[in-house]
């Protein structure tokens, strides 16, 4: 119940950052409407509903499929799992993206893979980041887990934001998106998503 009223609360303080209201890009406000927002069933959301009912694990249903359109819309080729247990997100990504090949933190480092979609849902997180920083590409997007699970993850997830690296940013509460497109202007924005 304390989970339900503090969404609530969210939800309330994110009222004006709903449906793309006062987004000016295009390309920012079709994520926004289009991938974040889109209400219309994809293909594999029953079978991966049936595979999230035997693990139990990952973030909220909503989460994990925003991830699936997320990932159908980027059509990443390569991608970094960063998490702590068997988390299902990396299911409903997969999914999305038949040729995908996961590779790791080290592949990465040896120059061997540049990372399309970077998943940080461990406890390394700040780590992980770092190390794969020097290794980002225009095409590269970070899914940065539960910003605001901890005081510390919170005020590291505003230095990301604030990052020179960094370019557009989205702030959904459950997860962060962070893109490194240096076409783009720099941005963060916050995305009303209960």
């Amino acid at each position: 119940m304390p989970n339900l009223i503090s969404r609530v609360e969210n939800w309330c303080r994110r009222f004006p950052y709903r449906r793309g209201y006062g987004v000016h890009s295009p390309s920012d406000f079709y994520l926004i409407t289009s991938v974040i927002y889109e209400k219309l069933p994809f293909y594999a959301y029953q079978s991966l509903h049936e595979q999230r009912q035997a693990t139990g694990t990952g973030y909220r249903e909503k989460v994990d499929r925003l991830l699936f359109r997320l990932a159908n819309h980027l059509q990443p080729r390569t991608w970094v799992n960063d998490v702590d247990e068997n988390h299902c997100t990396g299911c409903y990504i997969e999914a999305a993206c038949p040729r995908l090949r996961c590779c790791s933190v080290s592949q990465v480092e040896t120059g061997h893979v540049c990372p399309d979609l970077v998943h940080l849902g461990s406890a390394r997180y700040e780590d992980t980041f770092n190390r794969l920083l020097p290794w980002v590409g225009n095409r590269t997007v970070f899914i940065v887990g539960t910003p605001y699970a901890t005081k510390e993850k919170e005020q590291w997830w505003k230095k990301v934001i604030a990052n020179p690296q960094v370019g557009v940013t989205f702030d959904l509460y459950d997860i962060g998106l962070v893109f490194f497109d240096k076409k783009r202007c720099k941005e963060h924005r916050i995305v009303n998503f209960f």
